[in-house]
């Protein structure tokens, strides 16, 4: 059944906000769809005018539904009050109902849930199409799908003044465990409301998923890196043969397979790899996400997650040259002869092919980032929190990973949080959790916030100048006292953790702005430190080879001296993350080859990285070529390339490393300046454009919005 309703959204486009994933107000091509579950309702022998069924279940037996349901229950029940107040004074209210259509729980407006009792939409009455004709519960039950009934829509006329948004929530394995449904006055119908109730319904799953196989490898997913950690990753859980044992709702829909087809494969058919090869990436200290390629041709961003005993297990194993095995059992440990040859290999030293770790990782030969890196290490072990400053794509992260591997912390966990990329509704939930007993009932372990899970370890608030106002205070009393409270809770929960922040924000100008506490802000600055782009660093080559070595651990490709003079004029706005990404492709490109050439560029790099040169110096002739690059471009531009792929040789006017002397302009105006020709090449199109440049589409948004003062 096609509909606008039921369609899911595209996981190729995503949606950050609610209303990137709302539906669309009720349209009068609805008429076919409707009249299609009338017709169901009019076969199940049910009339039009039929008076509200008021004979809830007995008492004794809403308690049995509630029992059988209980873990539905302690998963939703946060999730609703989170939802409650987002749709707070709105003459709404949330209804939680399992497979049977019987309510089991309900939270909303006082007086909405007066009206809502004068046709039983209360505890205890079964919501089923059998019972109240066309509703978005029942309907959503029989459909499977998230579904819209709006006002006249309704089978029974009595509900006429209602409008209902309803979601399913399936558990990993695809089977059904109820239905989420917000319910109002229909004169307060809002696009957004069921993009809020879906979201909703997947943080249940998320969250059921994750209570499911807290010890199993899971792999976090996205086509999109910015997207991995937030409600829009998919989630496949893989079992110690390497078969997938459950998927969430946004995997099914990155990968467009069903929950039944995803569970008949296995790494090596779904993304062409073993679990071998995952915990071998994932165990070095420092793991770039990893490249991978669906069956279907599509590339994913890759991270896993190893929780609970596994996690240790997959992180104390010793290199060796024996091909590591998943543990059966979730709480095996490692072999004595294993730790014996891990104590062994320790007293040796760390191996010529082992991966550099810690700060000393990052040490490339940069003299920015050297006297970068003496200031950390004067502040580690010290209790002092560390503010990390950069443009996007820096690596402010892999930084603060380094500091965390280099501490007293370093066998704790080290927990992310991008402050920029979890919906303002739900980062509060995020950070904060909550906790064991904090609604009637809950007997099983609530969820746990980030901060908690950071216990012991580091806690590092990425964009943290993205963070809602209403919560910094918050944020700021937790560090302060060490003490988190979850929500829904009175205790509250001592927790003892290292704090690292980053930003690519001015934060005294924020706080000029009255946008950011000036009192978190002197908190988190304990030392301060900014990372410089890869445009002003020396190093490109060292930081380049790396990101090769990572990508082809084996027969390693060199860069062609021209491609490497063409990346050393380039500016990169997108810093390490585009270089990162502009070397992967090529990386793929040049497979079997030992040089990277041009023709293993991508068509949209070159077309762009000549285009913003030329730029630079519009209408200016090229002045004589200075250093290195200048000597290399014209006579080795191509020279690497074989002759079915070269390209014409570029005029004088065209050399790509030239500058023509011009008036000092900051680097956010030149920034500023390539981005609006990123523009103007991609015809206006934001997500080309981002694309090309290496940088999100908010990035672009909020540069423009600043140039222009607002």
């Amino acid at each position: 059944m096609v509909d606008a309703l039921h369609a899911p959204g595209s996981p190729s486009q995503g949606w950050t906000t609610p209303s990137a994933m709302a539906v669309a107000p009720p349209r009068a091509d609805r008429t076919e769809l409707i009249e299609q579950w009338h017709q169901r309702c009019a076969a199940l022998g049910l009339s039009r005018v039929e008076r509200p069924d008021f004979e809830p279940m007995r008492r004794s037996d809403l308690v049995v539904a509630r029992e059988r349901n209980q873990r539905l229950f302690t998963h939703a029940a946060p999730v609703m009050e989170m939802l409650l107040e987002q749709i707070v004074n709105t003459d709404s209210m949330i209804v939680l109902a399992d497979t049977t259509g019987t309510i089991l729980h309900s939270v909303g407006d006082d007086r909405f849930l007066q009206r809502a009792n004068k046709v039983a939409l209360t505890p205890g009455v079964s919501w089923a199409e059998h019972s109240k004709g066309t509703n978005a519960i029942g309907t959503t039950l029989v459909e499977e799908t998230p579904t819209v009934v709006h006002g006249g829509e309704h089978f029974i006329h009595a509900n006429n003044f209602l409008t209902c948004s309803a979601a399913p929530i399936f558990d990993p394995r695809g089977e059904m465990l109820g239905v989420l449904d917000v319910t109002g006055d229909q004169r307060s119908y809002h696009q957004h409301t069921m993009g809020l109730v879906r979201m909703s319904a997947r943080m249940i799953e998320n969250q059921w998923l994750s209570d499911d196989y807290g010890n199993r490898l899971r792999l976090h997913f996205h086509g999109r890196a910015e997207f991995i950690g937030t409600l829009l990753e998919g989630i496949i859980v893989v079992g110690a043969d390497g078969k997938i044992l459950g998927a969430n709702r946004s995997a099914l829909d990155q990968l467009d397979m069903s929950i039944a087809a995803v569970r008949m494969q296995s790494l090596a058919s779904l993304f062409g790899i073993t679990a071998s090869a995952v915990f071998d990436h994932f165990r070095s200290p420092l793991p770039a996400p990893m490249m991978l390629h669906a069956v279907s041709g599509q590339l994913f961003h890759v991270s896993a997650r190893f929780n609970g005993p596994q996690r240790s297990v997959v992180l104390d194993m010793p290199v060796s040259s024996v091909e590591p095995r998943m543990p059966e059992e979730p709480n095996a440990r490692p072999s004595s002869a294993a730790r014996g040859d891990e104590a062994a290999a320790r007293q040796a030293g760390p191996s010529p092919h082992a991966p550099l770790s810690g700060l000393h990782y990052l040490d490339t030969g940069d003299a920015q980032i050297a006297a970068t890196l003496l200031k950390v290490r004067r502040v580690i072990n010290r209790d002092i929190p560390l503010l990390v400053l950069g443009e996007t794509g820096t690596g402010k992260e892999l930084l603060a990973r380094a500091v965390h591997q280099d501490s007293n912390r370093a066998r704790q966990p080290f927990v992310a949080v991008n402050c920029a990329s979890i919906p303002e509704s739900l980062i509060e939930a995020e950070l904060f959790g909550y906790e064991e007993g904090a609604f009637t009932g809950a007997r099983r372990k609530g969820a746990v916030g980030r901060i908690v899970q950071a216990h012991g370890g580091t806690l590092f608030l990425d964009e943290i100048g993205d963070m809602p106002l209403s919560l910094q205070a918050r944020l700021l009393r937790v560090l302060q006292e060490r003490n988190v409270t979850p929500l829904g809770s009175l205790k509250s929960i001592p927790v003892d953790i290292a704090v690292i922040g980053a930003t690519h924000r001015n934060l005294r100008e924020m706080i000029a702005a009255g946008t950011f506490r000036e009192d978190l802000y002197y908190r988190l600055n304990g030392l301060v430190v900014k990372l410089p782009p890869l445009r002003e660093r020396s190093d490109l080559d060292v930081v380049a080879r790396r990101i090769l070595l990572a990508e082809c651990p084996q027969d390693t490709p060199e860069i062609a001296p021209a491609v490497l003079a063409l990346f050393k004029a380039y500016a990169w706005p997108g810093n390490l993350r585009q270089l990162a990404n502009v070397l992967r492709t090529a990386a793929v490109m040049s497979a079997g080859e030992r040089h990277i050439c041009e023709h293993h560029l991508s068509d949209d790099f070159l077309e762009d990285a000549r285009r913003v040169l030329s730029q630079a110096a519009p209408g200016a002739a090229a002045p004589a070529p200075s250093a290195p690059q200048a000597a290399a471009l014209p006579q080795a531009a191509h020279a690497a390339a074989p002759p079915e792929h070269t390209m014409p040789p570029l005029r004088d006017s065209e050399s790509l490393p030239v500058a023509a002397p011009e008036a000092p302009r900051t680097l956010g105006e030149a920034e500023i300046d390539m981005i609006r020709s990123a523009l103007a090449a991609a015809d206006g199109n934001i997500s080309v454009a981002s694309k090309r440049l290496g940088i999100s589409r908010n990035t672009i948004y909020r540069k423009l919005r600043w140039n222009k003062g607002e």
